[in-house]
């Protein structure tokens, strides 16, 4: 009986343990967005006094800061922090769904979809704000449900889906490609700085329908995160602990793909943050929880940090998807040769 009780606290105790861990984790991320948040709205081509960012922020009409605060630099902030989670977490749950570090909404076609949808929605149909992004959600739900039908046989495993996935990106990309060629000149212009990913158009208002789908979609991921953490472990170990693995993927494609179209119709695809967020929380958060809300976190690190980034520390300005593909492509890159010396499949 002692043997048991000893086996029994050692298991406590190590749960203890790997949430306390969890916890001071999520701590840190935490204060690193807040940070990355803070600098955005002290630090621009001036230096605005906190104590005046602090009181542009409670409502006060502070001259100058009023307007560089309130109208210039926390739309971008607000925007970059929530569609830097909303790519975090979608990223990550395809990570965890497929068991793959590359099945990544930038690469298996579902960014591609939206942002396609919303190409479309822009120049051929003359949408903007809603609807836009409810045509992005619609389309991008559709091409996401195409995919993994095409990659369905006895199971969608992972390296099937990203193959044709990549294959109906290439499809999709070839149809923006086109649609700009048949777009106006204004229209072409807008579209490819809007494809570029930026958030220097953000607004304030855009960012409820943001914040609508992070609290929908993204809490039905932290909802279904254990779920998601099982089918780590494989199919059949997750199916024999009580998942329903064909519904648990079916319910988190949708929920991914809601998050991805909100944040690619208002803001254009943001390279490479959806795939970059899983890899950097599988390495800090390891076995000791969940990493749908720490990849958010970090997504939300990567947006901030890289619009001030392309804003303010280099030589010309440029959009944030400039700096995160920077950023993501030599990984991909990375990750590609480590997956091929070992022998593994994509």
């Amino acid at each position: 009986m002692s043997n048991l009780d000893n086996t029994l606290s050692r298991v406590q105790y190590g749960r203890k343990h790997r949430s306390i861990r969890w916890i001071r984790l999520v701590v840190i991320l935490c204060i690193l967005v807040s940070v990355a948040f803070s600098i955005t709205l002290v630090l621009g081509q001036s230096f605005t006094p906190p104590n005046d960012v602090l009181n542009v922020l409670l409502g006060d009409d502070v001259p100058g800061a009023s307007f560089v605060v309130g109208h210039l630099r926390l739309p971008r902030a607000v925007i970059s922090l929530l569609v830097g989670m909303s790519f975090g977490m979608a990223g990550v749950a395809f990570q965890i769904m497929l068991r793959n570090p590359l099945a990544s909404p930038d690469i298996i076609g579902v960014s591609s979809g939206a942002t396609a949808a919303a190409v479309f929605a822009i120049i051929v149909l003359n949408m903007d704000g809603a609807s836009v992004a409810f045509f992005s959600i619609t389309i991008g739900l559709l091409v996401a449900m195409t995919i993994y039908a095409l990659s369905y046989r006895n199971g969608a495993t992972g390296t099937r889906l990203i193959l044709i996935g990549i294959g109906v990106s290439a499809m999709i990309e070839s149809f923006i490609v086109y649609l700009l060629s048949q777009a106006q000149s204004w229209d072409r212009q807008e579209a490819i700085r809007w494809l570029s990913g930026s958030v220097n158009s953000a607004q304030l208002d855009q960012a409820l329908p943001l914040l609508i789908s992070l609290l929908i979609f993204g809490g039905f991921l932290l909802s279904r995160s254990r779920d998601l953490d099982t089918l780590r472990m494989g199919d059949d170990t997750a199916q024999s602990l009580g998942v329903r693995v064909g519904m648990t993927r079916i319910t988190v494609i949708v929920a991914s793909v809601g998050l991805i179209a909100v944040g690619v119709a208002i803001t254009g695809p943001i390279a490479f943050v959806a795939f970059l967020s899983g890899p950097i929380a599988m390495r800090l958060i390891k076995n000791n929880g969940s990493i749908i809300l720490p990849a958010g976190l970090i997504g939300a690190c990567l947006v901030l940090s890289g619009d001030y980034i392309g804003q303010f520390l280099l030589p010309s300005r440029y959009p944030v998807g400039v700096i995160t593909g920077a950023l993501g492509a030599p990984y991909l890159i990375y990750l590609i040769i480590r997956v091929n010396r070992k022998g593994g499949s994509l």
